[in-house]
């Protein structure tokens, strides 16, 4: 049998002439096909060509015109917390997602009816777990049609604030009380009736180079001179967990080398580490297994939480995402995540 050509993240990014970080988003998105080899990930020959194909695809002119005809109530537009426009993407398009831009799910844009029948609901953060939840949300909740937008955190609460979110995730660490989510959720939320529900508990902790070269073990050892810091944007929870850990431990964050450089996810901090771009770097233990290169050393275990506004219409679609966090089904699929806790997934830690 002939062995199939195959490519390293790194070969696929010089082919296309993007960035090592793109390539992963396409794979974390499913946009491009990818597969674990030891601690790297490969890309075959054919599913690189299938990909551009479909890049061509949906450039081309018929593509371009049918897009141009989705009605006005395909899109949304508000500013956020987030300085650019948000703009809502149906499967068909090929635009990269990034923080504050909405996807629509695919089985909800294949069938035109539902998606123009359907209220637009919208869920913010990055993790894994929302993708498998909105997939259960599609199959047991009517008339809603999941919208993800990959905002953090801070941002993802202060847009609820707004009116501009219906489901937010969460992972705030509060450094003087050593709770997750509530004192953020409390202040912000003011004036709304809402419900706070665990979605799972997860390792946080230091991307550091393979080998741990230099000697991070613990929050302290960010005093260390000379060390660059791969950075999370403002309002990310884990851009609150570094910033929190520092003051904490009286570490000036002036005094790490690329602090006010910004990476919007998980992956791209994990990243600038595997490429020795950086020393160390903020995040969950996840990402570090799914770039490769790249050590974790976990400090903490964070409540990720999420939080649904009880306004007039939500009722319905709250108690069905209840029954999906407290299935056993759902629990089973999070629990094959290496790292995953699901021991309190579903429980409702706060209401009001």
């Amino acid at each position: 049998m002939t062995e199939e050509q195959s490519y390293t993240t790194e070969e696929i990014s010089k082919l296309l002439k993007i960035s090592k970080l793109t390539v992963y988003d396409l794979i974390k998105k499913g946009d491009l096909v990818a597969y674990r080899v030891g601690k790297q990930m490969r890309v075959d020959a054919t599913d690189l060509e299938a990909y551009k194909q479909r890049s061509k695809q949906l450039q081309s002119p018929t593509h371009r015109a049918a897009v141009d005809s989705v009605p006005p109530s395909e899109s949304y537009s508000g500013t956020g917390s987030d300085p650019t426009n948000h703009t809502v993407h149906s499967a068909a398009s090929a635009t990269p997602l990034s923080r504050g831009t909405f996807a629509a799910s695919s089985s909800m844009t294949s069938n035109p009816s539902t998606a123009h029948s359907a209220r637009h609901l919208v869920i913010t953060g990055q993790d894994v777990s929302l993708d498998i939840l909105m997939r259960y949300m599609e199959k047991h909740t009517r008339d809603i049609r999941p919208l993800r937008s990959f905002m953090g955190s801070l941002d993802g609460l202060i847009s609820m604030y707004r009116g501009e979110s219906d489901l937010v995730s969460t992972h705030l660490l509060d450094g003087d009380t050593g709770e997750y989510n509530l004192p953020y959720i409390r202040k912000i939320l003011i004036g709304w009736s809402y419900v706070v529900v665990n979605l799972l508990t997860r390792p946080a902790g230091l991307y550091v180079q393979r080998g741990n070269p230099r000697g991070l073990q613990n929050w302290t050892d960010l005093k260390q001179p000379e060390l660059r810091l791969a950075n999370r944007e403002k309002g990310s929870g884990a851009r609150v967990l570094l910033d929190e850990q520092l003051r904490l431990h009286g570490i000036p964050a002036s005094q790490l080398i690329g602090y006010d450089v910004e990476e919007t996810s998980h992956m791209g901090v994990a990243a600038k580490v595997s490429s020795s771009e950086a020393d160390v770097g903020i995040g969950s233990e996840k990402a570090a297994r799914l770039v490769g290169q790249v050590d974790f050393i976990p400090l903490v275990q964070e409540r990720y939480d999420l939080v649904m506004l009880k306004k007039q219409g939500n009722e319905a679609w709250i108690e069905s995402v209840l029954r999906i966090l407290q299935s056993p089904e759902f629990r089973q699929e999070l629990q094959s995540f290496e790292g995953y806790d699901v021991s309190r997934t579903g429980e409702i830690l706060y209401e009001v």
